[in-house]
């Protein structure tokens, strides 16, 4: 067998935005990596069944092939082209925004929304037509809805969460969405955080003294060390958002022995502890630490549930309409990615 081959992805290639001339609107799914996202046939289900012509378009090329070193990759275009292209397009009707451009893109939009603002991320950009007829591209964040909706619909009640301590794991743009869901909506007590680098809760934690200096709001706290995590009060909400690798490194090992410390012992009985959103539904929705959680005894909420609502959320504010309302609608968009995760589970098996 030829030894794969090393691709030197420094500068890949770059396709144009293109904007299809048979669609009456386009939105765009912008970031990378690209390639196990189901944002586009969510979204195209929700068009169709309002019979719209429209579609959402990857911004994004891929290098590298099946026998190359890495895998293929995604790459999408820099801001400014980004931008540049999206105002100069009359069929534009809104953008998701992934990573690694949520933050990164905030200061060269119109406006923000407070979402976009108190959770320092930006994922969705929708049109606000202004008074003097004018077009602004604003951001916000429907990861919010996404998390906050997964929780509450999949949970024994809403006053569960009520004055309760909840966890983050991770310390990235989901992290950053799911302490603003804890505290605007579900009013958690207090919030724990376990990630394995230092650096990025210390980012979190600066960010958030200076959104919120002076103001009441439930505390962040950084846990590293297991038995810290075994002597606390114990949370009934936790949101799960990295990537679903095996811990290798020592801080990696140590995240997760603190995370496993969170989640408790095994139980002896059918006790309940409390609800795990595990945001990583790719490339197959049960992952190791949905294991982990549900042997411990907690519900777990599979991140194929926020990914629902979230973009259901954009498909409101690009359509104007309460596509949620629409009949058809909310059962369609389940239907697709159940299949579409069922499959992949499948593929996953063989």
């Amino acid at each position: 067998m030829a030894a794969p081959q090393i691709v030197n992805d420094a500068h890949p290639p770059e396709e144009p935005i293109t904007s299809p001339a048979e669609l009456d609107g386009v939105a765009y799914l912008y970031g990378h990596p690209l390639l196990n996202s189901l944002s586009p046939p969510l979204h195209k289900t929700v068009y169709t069944t309002l019979g719209l012509n429209w579609g959402q378009i990857p911004l994004s090329s891929v290098y590298g092939t099946s026998a190359t070193y890495p895998p293929p990759y995604t790459r999408s275009p820099p801001i400014d082209k980004y931008l540049a292209s999206i105002k100069a397009n009359p069929k534009f009707v809104g953008s998701s925004v992934t990573m690694p451009h949520k933050v990164a893109i905030m200061p060269h939009l119109d406006d923000l929304t407070e979402d976009a603002r108190q959770a320092g991320a930006c994922n969705t950009i929708f049109l606000r037509e202004e008074q003097d007829g004018s077009r602004s591209y604003v951001g916000t964040n429907t990861d919010c809805i996404g998390i906050r909706e997964a929780l509450l619909q999949n949970s024994p009640s809403t006053e569960m969460f009520q004055n309760k301590p909840a966890l983050i794991v991770g310390g990235g743009g989901t992290a950053r969405s799911a302490i603003y869901v804890l505290r605007k909506w579900l009013g958690a007590s207090k919030i724990y955080i376990v990630n394995r680098d230092a650096s990025e809760v210390e980012t979190i934690l600066n960010e958030d003294r200076q959104r919120n200096s002076g103001s009441a709001q439930a505390p962040l706290i950084y846990v590293t060390d297991p038995a810290v995590a075994a002597s606390l009060e114990a949370p009934v909400a936790i949101v799960s958002g990295i990537p679903n690798y095996p811990p290798k490194t020592p801080e990696e090992i140590n995240a997760r022995q603190v995370l496993q410390a969170f989640l408790g012992e095994n139980p002896s009985s059918d006790a309940f502890k409390g609800v795990i959103l595990e945001m990583c539904y790719h490339p197959v929705p049960w992952t190791e630490i949905a294991q982990l959680a549900s042997t411990a005894g907690w519900k777990v909420i599979l991140g194929s549930e926020a990914l629902i609502w979230q973009g259901l959320e954009q498909a409101r504010l690009w359509t104007g309409q309460d596509v949620v309302a629409v009949p058809g609608v909310v059962d369609k968009v389940k239907d697709m990615v159940a299949k579409s995760l069922a499959e992949r589970s499948s593929k996953s098996n063989l």
